[in-house]
């Protein structure tokens, strides 16, 4: 089991890391090196749709990888969904910018970037597969924790490295090739990955279903066919995750640092401290649910995410490092406790046939409308109606996502077959 824990661990450490690094190159740089020619608010829209184009490539990987997931086994698939992501988020940094490439530059980025959705698409389900269908039945959720703590290690991994970079290098050398420099160690990052993945078995619950000769010839039309609700309310329930997350990191990084003048370095560094609260958030309620209940702590924190979003901003806007920090870091912590619970809640909802397809595209479908657009309507909203009109949007995305979750029902209980 220790061995399980740390392969679900480290792989979507990994992997949200490669994932991370773009979107804070987003904040920062990509404007500049990749759409020159554009307005600042225009470069900044720029960016962050190149950005949002992994988030729409995500639910089609989760049904590639899913398919397989279903058919093959978790661990095979999980060492190409490695392979995929971490190969495509080091050749951005190897991609020459558009001084150099004319537009070429910018559409080879997209392209990277949709293979880096479509990687990720098939991470995180077959991770908290890895997981959940290893643990004792009494503790799912405290081993699926392991798989959801990934993001905040790679969050804290990303934004640790343009930090230093972005402290120790002046702004035309960050600009021209130092940020660069987190892309290119995911080279080192997937070999330690694969090192660590190809030593695990496939879990026991998969390798009853191939027993029993029970694998779905379709997986993605059976759960289209037989768990559409869960999958739509699932999906749902993700959106104010996502929603919280890439507002407090992605777009709130380059509104502080554009709008507000906040040093780029010290808006690292607040991120990173932040992100320990998202750490604390998702430990707590994985932990806790194993005992209350996945559905009762999720909707705490979309609860929490209601009256946070309408506080986040007033507190942005104060541009005092220690109030910014408490925005960002609570902003966090609501994330977690909505987080956290979700990697045993998605996967107790789907049978084992097709527990990876269902699970995998809920929790993706759920990026798209929470994660993608986030940055976009953030940024349009802000200069249009002020920064206030944001945190509205974070508190509707809350509400949003309460309603669908109570809609569905306890799963701690459940048998996974």
């Amino acid at each position: 089991m220790r061995r399980v824990a740390v392969a679900s661990f480290i792989g979507t450490a990994i992997e949200f890391y490669d994932f991370y690094a773009y979107g804070t190159a987003a904040a920062l740089v990509l404007d500049d090196a990749f759409f020159p020619n554009l307005s600042s608010l225009n470069a900044t829209l720029a960016a962050f749709s190149t950005y949002a184009v992994a988030f729409v490539a995500r639910p089609l990987g989760s049904l590639v990888f899913g398919h397989f997931g279903d058919r093959v086994g978790r661990k095979s698939v999980l060492v190409a969904s490695l392979l995929l992501m971490g190969l495509s988020t080091a050749f951005v940094g190897l991609l020459p910018g558009y001084a150099t490439l004319g537009v070429w530059a910018p559409l080879l980025l997209v392209l990277l970037r949709f293979l880096q959705g479509i990687g990720l698409g098939g991470e995180w389900g077959g991770a908290a597969l890895l997981a959940v269908e290893h643990a004792p039945e009494k503790r799912r959720g405290m081993f699926a924790a392991f798989p959801q703590l990934g993001p905040s290690v790679g969050f804290f991994a990303a934004t640790g490295i343009f930090w230093a970079l972005s402290t120790g290098l002046d702004d035309e050398a960050f600009r021209s090739w130092g940020w660069r420099v987190p892309f290119l160690l995911s080279f080192a990052l997937v070999a330690v990955g694969l090192f660590v993945r190809l030593r695990i078995s496939e879990t026991p619950v998969f390798q009853r279903v191939m027993d029993a000769q029970e694998k779905s010839k379709a997986p993605a039309m059976e759960v289209f066919r037989t768990h559409w609700r869960e999958m739509l309310l699932g999906a749902g329930g993700m959106i104010v995750a996502y929603g919280l997350f890439y507002t407090a990191t992605t777009y709130c990084l380059n509104y502080a640092t554009d709008g507000l003048g906040v040093p780029r370095s010290t808006m690292l560094a607040l991120s990173m401290v932040a992100c320990l609260f998202l750490a604390v958030g998702t430990w707590i309620a994985a932990t806790r649910s194993d005992a209350r209940g996945r559905r009762r702590l999720v909707l705490t924190g979309c609860g929490l995410a209601v009256v946070w979003g309408l506080v986040l901003f007033p507190l942005l806007d104060t541009e005092q490092p220690l109030l910014i920090t408490l925005a960002l870091g609570g902003t966090l912590f609501c994330m977690g406790v909505v987080y956290g619970p979700m990697g045993a809640y998605l996967p107790e909802l789907f049978s084992a046939r097709v527990r990876y397809s269902g699970a995998s595209f809920a929790y993706n479908l759920g990026g798209v409308l929470g994660g993608a657009v986030a940055p976009l309507v953030a940024t349009d909203l802000q200069s249009s109606y002020g920064s206030s009109a944001v945190g509205w949007y974070v508190s509707a995305m809350a509400v949003v996502s309460l309603v669908c979750v109570l809609a569905l029902p306890e799963t701690r209980a459940r048998e996974l077959g």
